[in-house]
């Protein structure tokens, strides 16, 4: 019984210091009285924490504010460069891995070839030395490193660091972040790539103080991040939001999922080039003919230029692409769609289609006012979302957490 009761009081303890250091960030810079005001810990409770974030380097005060009868009241605020996280972005050919301080903000990042490696220890060596050589070289103190966030596409379970199913990669129940977190001594977070991004748009974007919004990616794959009730919503085996590999055209072409007829299919990026590959050899007249390499960036280019296959291909993705988005507006019915990834350059030629289609097919009323937002998002954008992840894990409630980060501990 002892032993529950100190288990108890340190439980509260965690969460009053928690509830306090996520006032600091989100609100400073905030007075001692304002953090007790609005937490409703004592300001007694409230100024002993403070002491010792600021003993950890965690928190600084800065100026004082007007009196309104009594002392003047000191101001705390997070030191952002009190510590440092490490994003990764896991893709076929390439990582991209970023260092940020404790806002998210990147001081640093770097690609590093895979050269088409798809074993899974020697994709886990590349990265080990991504990280390092990108920790190296933003000069950092490493001790003040204090996670590494990995995110890649596919089925992620994070909550163990397994990557359950990566139609990229091959993989299917591969443990990734184990050996990583073992090499460093540190905390891993493995987590769908779209997924970082949401988190990332939820902590900083346009998603922060939205309720319901779902992140749709649009790329060498198409995907989406779901947030309900304020909430981050991963599902039961952390597979929610695999959107591409809805079926909307039954026998249509083939997937890298092994189905057919999947959004991804008909819609990404590699899709409408490959339509463009098969008009070109059915003999219609295009400028793409002559287009080396054939890419979307040069499908864009021929749609500027007037081009009608460009312009029909390109229709034709954001239609199909509109008509998915309407499946997750009459099933979710979110404020907000965010639309991302490389495939927004692509511009109004994809994503007008794209809004009709939403529109045309969305249950009578739902897509009213829902807010669409395209907004670009470069590889470094997925790193920095990846380093979201661990800052999520760092600012969450220990009630929450399977197993806890002490910041403080990191820090002394």
């Amino acid at each position: 019984m002892t032993h529950l009761r100190k288990a108890n009081r340190d439980l509260i303890k965690e969460i009053n210091r928690n509830i306090v250091l996520n006032l600091i960030k989100s609100r400073g810079p905030i007075s001692r009285t304002d953090i007790a005001r609005l937490s409703g810990l004592s300001l007694a409770t409230v100024s002993g924490i403070a002491a010792d974030f600021i003993e950890s380097g965690l928190v600084r005060e800065m100026g004082e504010g007007e009196s309104t009868g009594g002392r003047k009241p000191v101001f705390l605020r997070l030191n952002h460069q009190a510590g440092f996280v490490v994003g990764v972005k896991l893709m076929e050919q390439a990582i991209t891995s970023a260092l940020t301080d404790l806002d998210a903000k990147v001081l640093y990042h770097r690609v590093t070839s895979l050269q088409d490696q798809h074993d899974v220890q020697a994709v886990q060596g590349i990265i080990i030395a991504a990280v390092e050589a990108t920790i190296a070289e933003s000069r950092v103190d490493r001790a003040r490193v204090l996670g590494i966030g990995i995110g890649m596409a596919g089925v992620v379970d994070g909550q163990v660091g397994f990557c359950r199913y990566s139609p990229f990669f091959g993989w299917r129940d591969v443990e990734v972040a184990r050996p990583i977190a073992d090499h460093f001594g540190l905390p891993v977070y493995l987590e769908n790539d779209v997924n970082t991004l949401t988190i990332a748009e939820q902590w900083f974007g346009y998603g922060n103080g939205v309720d319901h919004f779902v992140v749709v990616t649009v790329g060498r794959g198409i995907g989406a991040g779901i947030v309900v009730n304020g909430q981050f919503y991963r599902g039961a085996l952390g597979g929610a939001g695999e959107f591409g590999h809805i079926t909307l055209q039954e026998n249509g072409p083939p997937c890298d999922c092994g189905k057919r007829g999947c959004l991804e299919a008909l819609a990404s990026d590699p899709a409408v080039v490959r339509q463009a590959r098969a008009a070109i050899a059915l003999g219609e007249r295009t400028t793409l003919a002559e287009a080396e390499p054939l890419t979307l960036e040069a499908i864009v280019a021929a749609a500027e230029a007037e081009d009608k296959l460009a312009r029909r291909l390109l229709a034709d993705s954001g239609r199909w692409l509109g008509m998915g988005i309407a499946t997750l507006v009459n099933i979710l019915n979110p404020q907000l769609i965010i639309v991302g990834g490389e495939g927004v350059q692509a511009g109004e030629w994809r994503f007008g289609p794209m809004r009709e289609a939403v529109q045309a097919h969305a249950f009578n009323g739902l897509a009213d006012d829902l807010e669409i937002v395209i907004e670009p998002s470069g590889d470094e954008t997925w790193a920095r979302g990846a380093a979201c992840v661990v800052l999520g894990e760092l600012f969450k409630s220990p009630v929450h957490k399977g197993e806890e980060v002490d910041l403080m501990a990191v820090m002394a």
